[in-house]
């Protein structure tokens, strides 16, 4: 059995136009040759596709059948051809990116969305980890870029571009015992435990990190469970408040005296220089470049 995508392509529009004239007539062929082409399939699968009994081709039961899969296996071809040429162009094979845990409320979403527009063909691996951890996962290759905070010391191997300001505040429960108050110091802040999103390796000290008394988390969803249950005070972003504003019925933003209370820090995609980029990296560059140009 030796089909090839040119029998396909007539079965299918054969099937749609309902008669073999109509067929060659859109595919730009004579119908000898669309009708030929259908005797041989009939010939290779060995069954009977069309009742040739009046003017128009009837199709039989078992063509019936093959049509919807003709019309997937056409589909699965042409986005085969098109991954192969978009590989032999410099397209990654896969591209993985790492989002900071407490960034995942961000619109980072739309990014990939742009992404799967231009290359449907593309394999997106998402992941998230604390800072610390997104930042040695994108310095040891195994991602291409990471969404992360600012960082106060930037490593000479990364390169950045700023995508937008984030918002940190410090907050706990309203059962808590800070939050008993209309304003704390920063002594009354360091004395309580504190709940921090950082990294699972124990070695790497945290940022952020106030008290001497602290439980550590890779997650920031687990963070809240643990500040909701007045396990401790924490920092979260504070666009987490204003997605879901029921949160602020169980966890109160603290007021600090004499310090900012509200913390800003830029949002950075970051990636590394000894790292080869490929056609979707580079478009992402650009693309977020023009973003930023666009909203000077």
């Amino acid at each position: 059995m030796n089909i090839n995508q040119e029998q396909l392509t007539i079965f299918k529009t054969v099937m749609e136009t309902g008669s073999f004239s109509a067929a060659a007539r859109q595919l730009g062929k004579v119908p000898s040759t669309v009708s030929m082409s259908i005797a041989n399939l009939e010939i290779d699968l060995n069954l009977q596709l069309f009742e040739r009994v009046g003017r128009e081709p009837v199709p039989t039961a078992a063509a019936q059948q093959l049509y919807e899969r003709t019309v997937h296996l056409i589909t699965e071809i042409k986005q085969w051809k098109q991954h192969a040429y978009a590989l032999s162009s410099g397209l990654e094979a896969a591209l993985n990116i790492v989002v900071v845990s407490e960034l995942i409320h961000t619109d980072w979403v739309d990014y990939i969305t742009v992404l799967e527009q231009q290359f449907p063909t593309l394999s997106i691996h998402i992941f998230s980890a604390p800072q610390e951890d997104a930042q040695r996962m994108l310095m040891r290759g195994e991602v291409q870029f990471a969404l992360m905070f600012e960082r106060e010391c930037l490593d000479q191997r990364e390169l950045f571009i700023e995508l937008k300001r984030e918002t940190l505040v410090a907050v706990a429960s309203q059962e808590h015992a800070l939050a008993q108050f209309e304003s704390i110091s920063l002594e009354q802040l360091q004395q309580q435990r504190q709940i921090i999103v950082t990294s699972r390796d124990k070695k790497v000290k945290p940022d952020l990190l106030f008290s001497q008394d602290y439980w550590r988390t890779d997650h920031h969803h687990v963070a809240l469970s643990l500040i909701q249950q007045g396990l401790g005070w924490g920092i979260l972003p504070l666009e987490l408040f204003k997605q879901q504003p029921q949160l602020s019925q169980h966890i109160k933003i603290l007021n600090i005296e004499n310090f900012t209370a509200q913390m800003e820090y830029f949002l950075d995609l970051v990636w590394s220089k000894e790292t080869e980029l490929g056609l979707a990296s580079r478009f992402l560059i650009d693309y977020v470049r023009k973003q930023r140009e666009h909203l000077k």
